[in-house]
């Protein structure tokens, strides 16, 4: 695995560093092997640089803003991280790793009348992508382009197994 580690940086951990965690694996549709390649080159090429914090603090102003601030004009106060191109926070990663091949993470969606005769109401969605530094982990777990597996369902969970504490 290749994770932004605010101490160490961008660096390689092996899986179990996670056992014990609750995890949930999200996992992109329909990607031909050559984008698999290129996403895991993108996240490879990576390791050894810094964690951004300015990017953390710039998405805490954005998520939270003090004094509240309307969210129209929320992006407009943002400084994107801190513009360094070898630091990164593990959502800034992995959206930059997709956005290589064009992979929808959640987009912003554009929609088009279309005049079509004898149609009425047919629209088009076009997809834009979003500034990669906005993405925080949770827009990959609801995104409607990922597969979310839960390790522990996966693995054959059985409720009935379940230690319950009978207080």
């Amino acid at each position: 695995m290749i994770e932004a580690d605010i101490v160490e940086g961008v660096r390689a951990v092996p899986l179990s560093i996670f056992k014990g965690f609750h995890c949930r694996v999200c996992r992109p549709v329909n990607l031909s092997p050559d984008e698999i390649q290129r996403i895991c080159a993108y996240a490879v090429q990576r390791m050894g640089e810094q964690y951004d914090m300015k990017n953390v603090l710039d998405l805490a102003r954005y998520l939270f803003p003090t004094p509240p601030v309307p969210a129209r004009w929320r992006r407009r106060m943002l400084a994107l991280g801190s513009g360094d191109p070898t630091r990164a926070i593990c959502s800034t990663l992995i959206a930059q790793a997709y956005q290589t091949v064009r992979y929808p993470i959640l987009p912003r969606i554009e929609t088009v009348q279309l005049n079509a005769p004898g149609q009425p109401g047919l629209v088009k969605e076009i997809l834009h992508v979003r500034h990669y530094s906005l993405f925080v982990p949770r827009d990959f777990d609801v995104s409607p382009y990922f597969q979310i597996v839960k390790p522990t369902v996966a693995a054959g969970f059985d409720p009935h197994a379940v230690a319950w504490n009978d207080e």
